[in-house]
């Protein structure tokens, strides 16, 4: 499920907003997608190219500008956040996030989903997808990630403009867990993923309420 709202350029500009992106594909058309998460550092195929610069056309069509550009450390990402930029008039030097880093998958990386059903079952991946809960013998950290996303939310330095973070599938959905007010509004979504290329939007009111915007919008 999609939910949007409008945001202004000048509502991008003057209120503090976070635009969270998932990184483009990393498979090729008809190659078996697998479980890949912060051991394995792929890079993004052509058509995830494609995905980043649809993007960045998509926020310059907004007339969204960005003050601060935070980035996980991964290729995929470091490359979306790349070509989302070169399609931006106002483009930062982007900034490395250990806390946007994709989690760690144990036992259950570079699978396919069939195969990690096998192991841990359908409830199991459905609590991760719809919650947030962490499946057995993964290594997430949530309560680490939490606390950054509240960090990031209520810092000084996000109260002027809108802050681009760019992150892999795990690691976004913690956005949405980080706040009460965004948490309940994330039930009415059905899932907590991003699509790749992908993004949501995530801002703050005159009154200082986090609010959740777009997500799972993908241009």
């Amino acid at each position: 499920m999609t939910v949007a709202i409008a945001v202004s350029a000048a509502a991008a500009k003057s209120q503090p907003m976070f635009v969270i992106i998932r990184h483009g594909n990393t498979f090729e058309s008809g190659e078996q997608p697998r479980r890949i998460g912060a051991r394995t550092d792929l890079h993004l195929t052509a058509r995830g190219v494609q995905q980043a610069e649809a993007l960045g056309r998509h926020f310059a069509q907004l007339e969204w500008e960005f003050s601060r550009v935070l980035v996980s450390p991964l290729a995929r990402t470091r490359q979306t956040a790349e070509a989302v930029l070169s399609q931006v008039s106002v483009s930062p030097e982007p900034e490395f996030a250990p806390f946007l880093r994709e989690i760690d998958h144990g036992p259950d990386e570079s699978r396919t989903e069939d195969e990690i059903v096998e192991r841990i079952g359908t409830d199991a991946l459905a609590a991760w997808d719809e919650a947030g809960r962490v499946p057995p013998d993964w290594i997430v950290d949530p309560e680490a990630r939490l606390s950054a996303w509240r960090d990031l939310f209520s810092a000084p330095s996000n109260a002027d403009g809108a802050t681009l973070l760019v992150t892999s599938n795990g690691a976004a959905r913690f956005a949405l867990l980080a706040d009460p007010a965004l948490r309940d509004a994330a039930k009415k979504l059905g899932s907590l993923k991003l699509p790749t290329g992908g993004y949501g939007v995530i801002a703050r009111d005159d009154v200082g309420k986090l609010c959740l915007g777009d997500w799972g919008v993908r241009p």
